[in-house]
């Protein structure tokens, strides 16, 4: 009898391919899955998985590991939710190509880009590389436990080539066009998946500078594309605020004519113009007839600011008396302060409306219509009449003082300021369900002192095929977006299929039993910075490339994840 190295014995297998789940076992050897079915041989490692999902692991084509994944082995919170592949390098944002006298800039883009302490970038970064290739060198030397892969980003080619005329957002010359295109050819080479730009005015640096690459010519985007597409692979990833939707698609078109090559971009509801994402899908159709192959990727839920004290963000820290009272005391000591009756009333009569125009969502601190305090559980699609605002109206009260009591005893404010225009996720159900969509925008290893969505795979399966009040997805369809087409939209064609021949990632899932828990701060970053972390109930096993990583949420010591190098094709039929 033929003994593997892995059974999985008796779940309900949902394989990725969308079709109807079946009880089944999954025989592992090695890295690879080898029988999908009855299984009559051994395993030396067997998992009961009677009751419980099988499932593909999960890819997330949207994450920010650029850093953490240099001197960290574990990616969390992503790897605590399914999350088996990883992509980073998105929005245009990285370290590298870096010359030494740029990487100080590279680090503040990224700390206002995607609030990671800078402190914790300059102590963690060992800049051990200096081009795109040594990077995925230095990538590649530390064992995780997810597979990772990345993106070459094009802030870090502009103030590579440029150096501070790129911050000026200077034109590019023909020549220096020419010298970011064989960067990211050469990079593509060397093994990244892919190309990310940014086009928003939401990027900026930590002393308040745009993006560089925000106002980049179309002709340098289209060059820069051209050379990915000389390579015959590679991605295109994009955001952009679309300020005039029709012409800003253009460009997608052009990028994606002119190269050959997909590109994803990030699509949301935007408050501003709630319709605007309806229109974006009509152009995503209309390329798709055209044979251009762009892929919008959509949030779980609400894209949402978290602000309290020990978050980068509360709705009192441009008021000068909590700064002169408050602002300076250690977190606990800050709550401490505030459960003073003085304090409370004479902070609420300095609060003023100012902004801090210098934090990624510090205009959004006093939005307290769209502002909820977020429990545990978390309640991820609440009721308008859970605002803050709402609650201060029935109360009688201004609403800061809402506010202001749900942070002075330590709770966590939330802002969903994209996707949640009409008080609830009908929207986002039309984005999630279209053809040419995909979940994405996890934003995993960024956002730390502000956002927590890498747990965006366990919402998709918790909130939209088991708890939502309204329209669900099946999960049969969550599991094969995931999983299945996340990979394929970047050129992993090894994974997201229980199937012989595939890469052995997968989930054994208590559906029933899976419980998100409230994010919190965790000091635990290089230089003691803090970071928001999720955690999550209901993974009774994950498992990457042959090996058990997680076990009812706790990691195991395998750290089989490796650097990923160009795209992956798919196993023999």
């Amino acid at each position: 009898m033929t003994a593997h190295d892995l059974v999985v014995r008796g779940g309900t297998v949902i394989d990725g391919n969308g079709g109807p789940s079946r009880t089944a076992d999954v025989a592992v050897d090695g890295d690879r899955i080898v029988e999908v079915g009855r299984v009559s041989g051994t395993g030396r490692r067997e998992i009961d998985a009677a009751g419980a999902v099988v499932a593909p692991g999960f890819v997330d084509i949207h994450t920010h590991y650029d850093g953490q994944a240099t001197w960290e082995s574990r990616l969390q919170p992503s790897s605590w939710h399914g999350v088996t592949t990883v992509v980073a390098g998105n929005c245009g944002v990285g370290f590298a190509p870096a010359a030494p006298e740029h990487r100080d800039r590279l680090i503040e883009l990224m700390e206002g880009v995607e609030d990671i302490p800078g402190v914790a970038l300059h102590e963690g970064l060992a800049w051990n590389w200096r081009s795109f290739g040594e990077f995925l060198d230095a990538l590649e030397a530390r064992p995780h436990d997810v597979d990772l892969a990345t993106q070459v980003p094009h802030a870090a080619l502009r103030v590579h080539t440029m150096g501070e005329r790129a911050a000026a957002h200077e034109p590019a010359t023909a020549d220096e066009i020419a010298a970011m295109a064989a960067l990211a050819k050469a990079g593509i080479e060397a093994g990244a998946l892919g190309f990310s730009t940014s086009r928003t005015l939401n990027h900026r640096s930590i002393d308040g500078e745009l993006t560089p690459s925000y106002d980049a010519g179309a002709d340098e985007l289209v060059a820069i594309a051209t050379a990915v597409g000389e390579t015959g692979t590679g991605v295109l990833q994009l955001v952009s605020d679309f300020p005039e939707p029709e012409a800003e698609f253009a460009l997608l078109r052009r990028m994606v004519a002119a190269s050959g090559r997909p590109l994803s971009f990030s699509l949301v509801q935007f408050p501003e113009d709630p319709q605007r994402h309806k229109l974006l899908l009509e152009l995503m159709e209309k390329a798709w007839a055209d044979g251009l192959e762009i892929r919008g990727q959509v949030a779980a839920r609400p894209v949402g600011m978290l602000m309290g004290l020990r978050n980068t963000l509360n709705p009192f820290m441009t008021n000068p008396v909590w700064q002169r009272l408050v602002g300076d005391l250690p977190p606990a000591e800050q709550a401490t302060r505030m459960a003073d009756p003085a304090v409370r009333s004479e902070v609420l009569a300095a609060q003023n409306r100012d902004k801090d125009r210098s934090r990624l969502g510090g205009h959004m601190i006093h939005k307290f219509h769209m502002m909820y305090a977020l429990g545990d559980p978390p309640e991820y699609e609440p009721s308008p009449e859970q605002a803050i605002a709402a609650r201060a109206a029935r109360a009688g009260v201004e609403p800061a003082e809402i506010a202001y009591d749900v942070v002075a005893a330590g709770g966590m404010l939330y802002v969903t300021f994209a996707n949640y225009a009409h008080g609830n996720l009908d929207d986002l159900h039309e984005m999630l369900v279209h053809p040419h969509t995909l979940p994405g925008l996890s934003d995993g290893g960024a956002h730390v002192g502000t956002i927590c969505d890498g747990s965006f795979p366990s919402t998709l399966v918790q909130h939209w095929t088991r708890d939502r009040d309204g329209a669900r997805l099946d999960l049969p369809f969550v599991v094969q977006r995931q999983a299945r087409d996340t990979a394929r939209a970047v050129g992993l064609l090894d994974r997201g299929v229980l199937a012989p021949g595939y890469r052995a990632d997968l989930n054994v899932l208590d559906v029933d039993a899976m419980r998100l828990r409230a994010p919190e701060m965790h000091q635990d970053l290089p230089a003691g910075g803090w970071r928001l972390q999720q955690r999550v109930e209901g993974y009774r096993h994950t498992v990457v490339a042959g090996q058990e990583t997680y076990t009812d949420g706790e990691a195991t010591d395998a750290l089989p994840g490796t650097l990923i190098r160009g795209p992956r094709g798919a196993p023999p039929a």
